[in-house]
C-alpha cells in the first residue's frame, strides 16, 4: 500500500516517472494513477548516467501468426504499476535503493520502411549501450533480440551465451536478409554473435531443422527437471561466459500467457520461469528481453504482468550484483 504524505492537499506522490531529479528508491504512487513507465521508474530521453536502461521495442512485423506484438511494451508498463509500493518479491529489499534505472521510452520505427527496422532497432540499441548502459527490453516480437544482440556484440568485443525461454527454437532457414521471428537465431550463429555450445533453450514445445548446436531442455523435461534442476542445468551449461536472457512469454503455458502469437500447450507455470531465473543471479549478466507479449489476445492482462514480473526479477539479480561488488555495464 503506497504511503501517505504529511501533506493533506497532497496525501501521495505523483507521476514520479515524470521527475528528473529522482533517481533511486521505490515509487509510491497509487497504481491507477500518474503517469506509467515501467515499475515508475523516471522517463530519460538518455541513458546518460544510469546503469540500466529499460526501452521498448514495438515490433510485429516478423510475426508468423498473429500480430498486436507492437502493443507489448506499453501493456507491460501499465502491468508493471501494480508491483510498486513494496520490496520486490522475492528480494526483501529495495532494489531501486542503489541501482540507478531509468525507462527511456520506445525504439523508433517508420512503419512504412520495415527493411530499415533491423538496423534502426540496433543503431538505438547502440546508442543506450555508447552511454554504459545494461540494456532491458519489452518486445515486440523477438526478431528484436537479433539486432539488440549484434549492438551488445559490437559493444563487448566477443561472442556471448544465450539462454533463450521459449516454446519454439527460432532456428529456421535464413538467406541472411529475413526479418522473421522464427529465424533470428539462425542469423545469430551463423554471424557469430552467439556461443552455441554454451547457449542453451528452455521450455522448447516444436521441432525446427536444426539446433545450431545450442543445448535444448525441452517442454517435458523442464517438467520432469523442476525450476531448480533447470536453472542447475543452466549455470553449469553456461559456465563463465557473458551471458544474454532472452525470455519469450510463450515459454510459459497458455493458461499463464494467453496473450501471444503462437502459443504452445504444455508450457511452464509463471512460477517455474519465476522461481528458476531467480537462481541465474550467478550468471555473468549482459543483457535481458522479454518478448512476444500481444494484448489483443490476453485476459486480465495476465500475460502482461507475468511479463513485467520477469523484468523486475531480472533487475532485482542486477541489484544483488551491485550489492556485491559486482560490474553492472556490459
Amino acid at each position: 500500500m503506497a504511503a501517505l504524505n504529511a501533506d493533506p492537499l497532497h496525501p501521495r506522490p505523483i507521476d514520479d516517472a515524470l521527475d528528473p531529479k529522482r533517481r533511486f528508491g521505490e515509487s509510491s504512487e497509487a497504481n491507477y494513477a500518474g503517469a506509467v513507465s515501467f515499475l515508475r521508474r523516471p522517463y530519460a530521453l538518455s541513458a546518460e548516467g544510469a546503469e540500466v536502461a529499460v526501452w521498448g521495442v514495438p515490433l510485429d512485423t516478423s510475426v508468423s501468426n498473429r500480430p498486436g506484438t507492437r502493443f507489448g511494451p506499453r501493456a507491460i508498463r501499465d502491468a508493471s504499476t501494480i508491483m510498486c509500493g513494496d520490496p520486490a518479491y522475492p528480494f526483501g529489499f529495495d532494489i531501486f535503493g542503489d541501482l540507478a534505472v531509468v525507462d527511456t521510452g520506445d525504439c523508433s520505427l517508420d512503419y512504412g520502411r520495415i527493411e530499415q527496422m533491423p538496423a534502426a532497432i540496433e543503431a538505438q540499441a547502440a546508442e543506450r549501450y555508447a552511454a554504459g548502459a545494461h540494456l532491458v527490453t519489452l518486445g515486440g516480437d523477438h526478431f528484436l533480440t537479433y539486432p539488440v544482440l549484434k549492438a551488445l556484440v559490437k559493444k563487448l568485443g566477443r561472442p556471448v551465451a544465450l539462454v533463450q525461454f521459449d516454446a519454439h527454437q527460432d532456428t529456421w532457414d535464413d538467406d541472411g536478409s529475413r526479418i522473421d521471428h522464427g529465424t533470428m537465431i539462425t542469423r545469430a550463429v551463423r554471424d557469430g554473435l552467439i556461443i552455441p555450445e554454451r547457449s542453451i533453450q528452455i521450455g522448447i514445445r516444436t521441432h525446427a531443422p536444426t539446433d545450431c548446436g545450442i543445448s535444448i531442455v525441452d517442454g517435458f523435461l523442464a517438467d520432469e527437471l523442476g525450476p531448480m534442476a533447470t536453472a542447475s542445468r543452466i549455470l553449469g551449461h553456461v559456465e563463465d561466459q557473458p551471458v544474454y536472457v532472452s525470455f519469450d512469454i510463450d515459454c510459459l503455458d497458455p493458461a499463464y500467457a494467453p496473450g501471444t502469437g503462437t502459443p504452445v500447450s504444455g508450457g511452464v507455470s509463471s512460477a517455474f520461469a519465476l522461481q528458476c531465473l531467480r537462481r541465474l543471479g550467478a550468471l555473468d549478466l549482459k543483457g535481458f528481453d522479454v518478448v512476444e507479449v500481444s494484448p489483443p489476445y490476453d485476459h486480465a492482462g495476465v500475460t502482461s504482468l507475468a511479463a513485467a514480473h520477469l523484468g523486475q526479477l531480472y533487475l532485482g539479480l542486477l541489484a544483488e550484483r551491485k550489492r556485491a561488488g559486482k560490474r553492472i555495464a556490459p
